[in-house]
């Protein structure tokens, strides 16, 4: 059950255990939308599409559909339970740049309602708690 806040709309500064987790492309051009905020405020990595890299956490999502998104949701809440003193923000990702629905990305993040350090935004839980 996600007993916990939803990811800010706009996310401006993090506390110093959060991280920003946006939406990639696997090059690590970071040049729009989340990607871009991560790069110019959150330490994001020119050049790296995926994992954590200074207080942001890249998952690809310009590469294919869902499925080709999966195993990158899988590795980032792999990581999110293997680091419990950080809290990962999630942004829609996925529902800007690279055209998805919520309801495409969100189910991608079911395993994550349980993660007590991973914010999901609110319209992800909300399809999650409907499936």
């Amino acid at each position: 059950m996600y007993d916990r806040p939803f990811t800010p709309d706009n996310i401006n500064t993090l506390a110093p255990n959060e991280i920003f987790v946006f939406g990639s492309n696997l090059a690590g051009s970071h040049g729009g939308g989340a990607a871009r905020a991560a790069y110019r405020h959150f330490g994001a990595v020119w050049g790296q599409g995926t994992g954590l890299q200074g207080r942001s956490y890249a998952i690809p999502t310009m590469h294919g559909g869902p499925e080709a998104i999966r195993p990158y949701v899988d590795a980032f809440i792999d990581f999110a339970r293997s680091n419990p003193g950080l809290t990962f923000l999630v942004t829609r990702i996925g529902c800007g740049i690279a055209g998805f629905r919520a309801a495409d990305i969100a189910p991608l993040f079911a395993g994550a309602i349980d993660v007590p350090n991973i914010i999901l935004p609110r319209d992800f839980v909300q399809i999650i708690q409907q499936q």
